[in-house]
């Protein structure tokens, strides 16, 4: 059982490092797009600001993934290895064909599919799993309602400016909004795998109190935080899933940048600015909550809904259709992936 639980938390660091990898493009893709910063200092901006995360936010989005979704007494190793693998497939998938799909309802359908095929629906905490999937509708339409506003204000206040200066002006600012957004993905996403390999270890804990991973993970004997939910967070969990997160930003997912960049509808300095604002308000907010939120959801909804102010042909439907049905896939597909594979590695595991 040992040998699986190190599996499985490697496999949980693959994961942060491949949600990283596919959500680069989230914090920086419009950055890129307006000019706002290279490629190279965006990657080095978001980086910074993703880390710093770590320092800000309370763990109340890693308490939600560790105690708030599946039952804590049918947790096992077992259950977050295939919850995991079931997550990764997904992931390194949708990223090969440059979709920009959430990976955190890629990890919740994975911890749901184990728990639901091996013990029954009763022990997923309702909820908490229909909350998560009422904020795939309520995220990007958040994002849409707040990128045009933003937007359309802007439009009405800088009207009779000379549009150079304007433009050159909101580039500046972007480095401010896409700080924020940075700041609300670390915040959401990079507490995500936190909650889940926590509870990996306090599972294997939990049956083997005298064995010498027990004392890495021990409150009594490891410095570390609780979140609002009373998951205790080691620090040394936290801040090397931080690091991990960063670098698959840092090595990017350059398919996905180009498809939220120029895929959906063409960015300019003020549309970047306010789609950044919008999703960097909507991270912050929901990830004070504890609410798992798709960065992913947000940025592309802020990004179609300042394509709107320029009329409904602005906007690439056909790219945009193709990202939604990525969306609508992901907690079903991993839920039967994740599900089925706990089943097939049940046989041999006891």
């Amino acid at each position: 059982m040992l040998v699986l639980v190190i599996i499985s938390a490697l496999l949980a660091y693959g994961f942060t490092f491949l949600n990283g990898m596919n959500d680069a493009a989230n914090c920086i893709a419009t950055a890129i797009t307006t000019k706002a910063l290279s490629p190279k200092g965006a990657l080095a901006w978001t980086a910074f600001w993703q880390f710093s995360a770590a320092f800000i936010f309370p763990m109340t989005v890693a308490g939600t993934m560790g105690k708030g979704i599946i039952d804590t007494s049918v947790i096992s190793p077992l259950v977050i290895f295939c919850a995991l693998m079931g997550a990764v497939i997904w992931i390194y998938v949708c990223t090969h064909l440059g979709l920009p799909i959430s990976a955190s309802h890629a990890l919740i359908g994975g911890l749901v599919g184990p728990v639901f095929f091996g013990f029954g629906w009763s022990h997923v905490i309702s909820s908490g799993f229909w909350t998560i999937v009422l904020f795939i509708l309520v995220a990007p339409l958040l994002g849409i309602l707040m990128g045009f506003i933003f937007n359309c204000l802007i439009l009405f206040l800088f009207k009779k400016s000379n549009r150079r200066k304007a433009e050159n002006g909101f580039r500046r600012a972007q480095l401010v909004t896409s700080a924020a957004f940075s700041l609300g993905f670390g915040g959401n996403d990079g507490q995500k795998t936190i909650g889940v390999v926590a509870i990996l270890l306090y599972s294997f804990a939990a049956t083997n109190p005298d064995h010498w991973l027990t004392t890495i993970i021990n409150p009594a004997t490891v410095a570390g935080e609780s979140s609002a939910s009373g998951l205790f967070v080691p620090y040394w969990l936290l801040f090397s899933s931080y690091a991990v997160i960063v670098l698959g930003t840092v090595i990017g997912g350059r398919r996905v940048i180009k498809t939220l960049g120029e895929g959906i509808s063409k960015v300019t300095p003020p549309q970047g600015f306010c789609s950044e604002l919008s999703g960097a308000l909507t991270l912050i907010i929901t990830a004070l909550f504890g609410i798992p939120v798709s960065t992913t959801h947000t940025i592309t909804g802020a990004i179609i809904g300042t394509g709107l102010t320029r009329g409904v042909g602005s906007v690439r439907w056909a790219t945009a259709k193709n990202i939604i049905g990525a969306w609508v896939l992901t907690i079903p597909a991993t839920i039967v992936v994740s599900g089925l594979l706990y089943l097939f590695c049940n046989l041999f595991v006891h």
